[in-house]
């Protein structure tokens, strides 16, 4: 090959795609057992109710905003759920990621067309531009915010722009730009475990601890 990128793309393709994956998925296990091997302390108080239903809805309940949130908040909300559906619709129904998908686990499913992806695309960069304004704007969310914050902002929206430029051949050369974009998907990959982004995983573990807590005292999570 003749394009002095093409070496590149192979290594994101091949070792740093591997790297990537192992640091993952290992930091994911090591995360979950650290939880898990925590535990908590006996009850030994007799029940007042089902721990096990209500943790299992709450794990549903928490997904909607609590009464009132959406007009304390609306942007917030709203762009919340709209970067989360676009973002995954980017990545679970693009042709080239369900068949890397179907070669590391073997099951596929029908990809979505051209235009819906990037829709979705669009949705969820529009949508993290406008949680990275209500960061700014609001003076108390600036003040918490810290540099595990910005980071996870900027590794969630550089594989979507990358992508999208590397697919519409945009900034350049293509060959680099599909680099650019696997190296910044590996590189969300590897501090995924790391960071906040780990809630994609914990977010259920979480809210049933919290909800068998409170199922089990017989009262409302």
């Amino acid at each position: 090959m003749n394009n002095p990128y093409f070496d590149l793309l192979m290594w994101a393709r091949g070792p740093g795609f591997d790297i990537a994956l192992t640091i993952m998925v290992g930091g994911i296990l090591l995360r979950l057992v650290e939880i898990f091997v925590l535990g908590r302390k006996k009850d030994l108080a007799a029940p007042k109710g089902n721990g096990v239903l209500q943790g299992l809805r709450t794990v549903f309940t928490r997904s909607v905003p609590r009464k009132g949130a959406m007009k304390e908040a609306p942007v917030t909300y709203i762009a919340g759920y709209l970067f989360h559906i676009g973002f995954f619709v980017a990545f679970l129904f693009l042709g080239a990621h369900i068949a890397l998908i179907g070669d590391l686990i073997g099951i596929q499913w029908p990809a979505a067309n051209k235009a819906l992806i990037e829709i979705a695309t669009a949705i969820a960069v529009v949508a993290l531009i406008a949680l990275l304004w209500t960061r700014f704007k609001d003076p108390v969310r600036r003040a918490l915010s810290t540099f595990d914050d910005y980071l996870v902002w900027v590794l969630s929206i550089l594989p979507l722009v990358t992508g999208y430029a590397a697919v519409n051949t945009m900034f350049g050369d293509s060959t680099l730009m599909m680099a650019i974009h696997m190296l910044s998907a590996e590189a969300l990959m590897i501090a995924f475990p790391f960071t906040k982004l780990m809630h994609a995983v914990t977010f259920a573990v979480s809210r049933y601890y919290n909800g068998s807590i409170q199922g089990r005292k017989g009262a409302e999570s």
